[in-house]
């Protein structure tokens, strides 16, 4: 290489070092669907609990795993996948995750999330996913005008659990 096609190439490195470190520099991750940063408080510092009664929506299980008959062995939990259709004005009720973590993808619609560590209510549109992690406390609603459909995976431990929505 030469000492012109060497001064070519150390050029566009500082270049994109200083593209990246400008992108970079004061930006605060933000994950379209979640909890601004600004706006995250600890577990039952943020929204409070509401709808006690679910409204408008069907909860139906497209598939589901025995953990405990896997390699991993995990016994008393079900590895799910549940397809919720939220009516416009409908509610998924307060429930808690401390004992099933879950992953929410939002396939359609837009649904409002009022969590227990969020300060402000989350709007959740289409392609978004919410993470519902132990200390994860909430309810949803529908506050659009056409139906919401969600994809959440879980690992349910209780079948009986109250809080299974």
């Amino acid at each position: 290489m030469n000492s012109r096609t060497s001064r070519a190439v150390w050029r566009g490195l500082a270049l994109a070092g200083v593209v990246a470190g400008a992108m970079s520099a004061g930006s605060i991750p933000a994950f379209a669907g979640s909890c601004p940063a600004d706006k995250v408080v600890p577990a039952g510092q943020g929204q409070k609990p509401g709808a006690t009664m679910p409204k408008d929506v069907t909860d139906t299980v497209i598939g589901s795993i025995d953990l405990s008959k896997e390699p991993a062995a995990i016994n008393d939990r079900t590895f799910r996948l549940r397809k919720l259709v939220i009516q416009a004005g409908g509610i998924v009720p307060w429930h808690s995750h401390a004992d099933r973590p879950a992953i929410i993808y939002v396939v359609s619609g837009e649904v409002t999330e009022y969590a227990s560590t969020c300060s402000v209510p989350i709007i959740h549109k289409s392609g978004d996913v919410a993470v519902e992690s132990h200390d994860t406390s909430h309810w949803w609603k529908n506050t659009g005008k056409t139906q919401a459909v969600l994809l959440s995976s879980d690992l349910l431990h209780d079948p009986m659990d109250a809080n299974m929505m």
